[in-house]
């Protein structure tokens, strides 16, 4: 694979869905269908592929001073809609090893997960608070935009993550999805000549 850096993947900050931590779920996912209906993937490398596919996934969360302090996933937000979910201990292990689908099912019942599932979801979307379920990135989900894209691939392979912020000194600039990544790694074995043995 040619040498890129993660600057030539990225997707600049000004182009991705921002929202204040004090928004609401509602204005969170308005912010999202907006930037997903408007981002121009033309500018983008990946033109040739199918533009529905590759929209934007995550809104990300602003302070007061405009500082990015946190991500918002489709999963965080569907999360949000059940607040027992931040009650269960055991969440981060069952994300990285996972258990059986009967053990899934008994803690529906053991939690009370879902029991008004989508009856209040108008209400809730307008009283949750970004603030309150957003994710806050760690230290391994930042990378500089002058890294070489392999630097990038082993953080976005060893930490498990969707997307990687991008930062120039300590101003964050971008956002290197794992998406993005994935279409080069395509093109690049798709461009490969094959040489017999």
């Amino acid at each position: 694979m040619k040498a890129l850096k993660v600057r030539d993947l990225m997707i600049p900050l000004e182009d991705y869905a921002t929202v204040s931590e004090d928004a609401t779920l509602k204005e969170a996912v308005s912010a999202l269908k907006e930037a997903q209906e408007t981002f121009d993937l033309t500018r983008y490398k990946q033109d040739s592929f199918d533009p529905s596919r590759y929209k934007h996934r995550a809104v990300l969360v602003q302070n007061n001073r405009g500082q990015v302090v946190g991500k918002l996933s489709q999963l965080d937000i569907i999360r949000g809609l059940e607040p027992k979910y931040f009650k269960i201990k055991e969440q981060d292990v069952l994300e990285r090893f996972g258990y059986s689908k009967e053990y899934l099912l008994s803690m529906m019942g053991k939690y009370s997960l879902w029991d008004k599932p989508m009856r209040d979801i108008c209400r809730k979307a307008l009283d949750i608070r970004v603030k309150d379920i957003m994710y806050t990135p760690s230290e391994g989900e930042y990378v500089n935009e002058d890294a070489s894209l392999d630097e990038a691939i082993h953080q976005l392979i060893m930490g498990r993550h969707q997307s990687l912020l991008v930062v120039s000194g300590k101003k964050i600039t971008g956002v290197l999805r794992l998406t993005d990544v994935f279409l080069e790694i395509c093109d690049s074995i798709e461009s490969c000549e094959i040489q017999a043995r």
